[in-house]
This record gives C-alpha cells, sequence and structure tokens, in this order.
C-alpha cells in the first residue's frame, strides 16, 4: 500500500490534536500551504507542507510520520560501503536507499523523497557539484540535506557549503558519527 500523501484539515486536526476550524485558520492566514478542491472548496495539504509547518512551530511530529521524515539517500560507488552505510542507518530507525552514480540519485528524488543525501564526492557520471546544483533546483527536493562524504583531508567544511552541501562527513568514519552528522541535520531548525 502506498503511503499517504495528501491530507484533509481533520485529519491534520487529530495529529495536532486541535479543532479542525484551527486548521481551516492556519491556512486562510497562510500559515499552512493547501489548496482547495474544485465544487466543495474542500482544503488538501500535502504530507510534505504538513511536515514542514510542524518544523516551523515546533510541533513534534506525529509517529505515523516519524519514519517517512527519516529517509536518506546514499549515493556511494562502491558497493560494500554503501551497503556497511546503509545497514548502519538501518539499525538505527532510518529508511534508506541506495544510488551507485548521480543519475541514478536524481531519478531517486522524485520517487524515494529523501531528507538527507549523503553524497560521495568522488561518484561516477556527474560530479558531485552538479548532483547538489540539480538537487538544490529540482523541484520537491529543495529541503533535502545534502552531506558531502570525501576521503580527501582538504574537504572540510567551507569546501563542502561551496559545492552546495549543508555538511560534509570525511572518510573514514565511525557509525556512531555517520548516525549522528544524519540525525543532527534532521533536527528542526528554527533560526
Amino acid at each position: 500500500m502506498q503511503p499517504k500523501q495528501i491530507l484533509t484539515t481533520g485529519e491534520i486536526a487529530k495529529y495536532c490534536g486541535v479543532n479542525f476550524r484551527t486548521v481551516i485558520r492556519w491556512i486562510e492566514r497562510g500559515r499552512l500551504k493547501a489548496y482547495q478542491l474544485p465544487g466543495r472548496g474542500d482544503n488538501r495539504v500535502s504530507v510534505e507542507d504538513f511536515l514542514e509547518f510542524l518544523r516551523i512551530n515546533n510541533i513534534p511530529v506525529p509517529e505515523d510520520f516519524s519514519q517517512k521524515d527519516k529517509r536518506v539517500l546514499i549515493v556511494e560507488s562502491d558497493p560494500t560501503l554503501a551497503r556497511q552505510v546503509e545497514g548502519t542507518l538501518q539499525q538505527s530507525g532510518f529508511a534508506t536507499s541506495v544510488a551507485s552514480d548521480g543519475f541514478h540519485a536524481g531519478s531517486l528524488l522524485g520517487t524515494f523523497k529523501p531528507t538527507v543525501m549523503l553524497l560521495d564526492l568522488k561518484i561516477p557520471g556527474l560530479s558531485a557539484r552538479d548532483v547538489v546544483s540539480f538537487v538544490r533546483k529540482a523541484n520537491g527536493a529543495e529541503r533535502v540535506k545534502v552531506v558531502l562524504v570525501a576521503s580527501e583531508t582538504g574537504v572540510e567544511g567551507e569546501s563542502a557549503r561551496n559545492a552546495g552541501a549543508d555538511d560534509y562527513l570525511r572518510k573514514p568514519f565511525s557509525s556512531e558519527e555517520l548516525v549522528a552528522k544524519v540525525s543532527q541535520l534532521l533536527e528542526p531548525s528554527y533560526a
């Protein structure tokens, strides 16, 4: 069964513990992004917009959505390392998908809808910079946090940010470092 992508105002009210009229006021005031169905004008909200609303307003994410909010796309050409990273993240409660090159990663953006992308600096095909640029311009993927993974000692935070990444992780890294980095990026920022 396909996970739910659209929510009604009543469903959102139940998740937030408020009256559905409160949800309608959030929509009318522009705090919660929604669209109206033709005819009766009932409001519908995408799950992604609902999760963003929760993050912005420091409202805890309901358990029904916690796995959805913890999707990590691993872009790594070394199959052994990719399996190790995937196993570590899955044991820590993350949903994962693996791409072996930049083209495959781009196709998974729309279907897997990751919240974090671990991107190896030396992937075949597109350069890491090209992949990050694509992610930043892709419709619906601009919220994806990108972690540049590199074995070079010269790739530090500034270089990663110049490539458009949100952060970096230097190989070799421990399981604890990996999980901490991904978890840190999933924490809401209220800046």
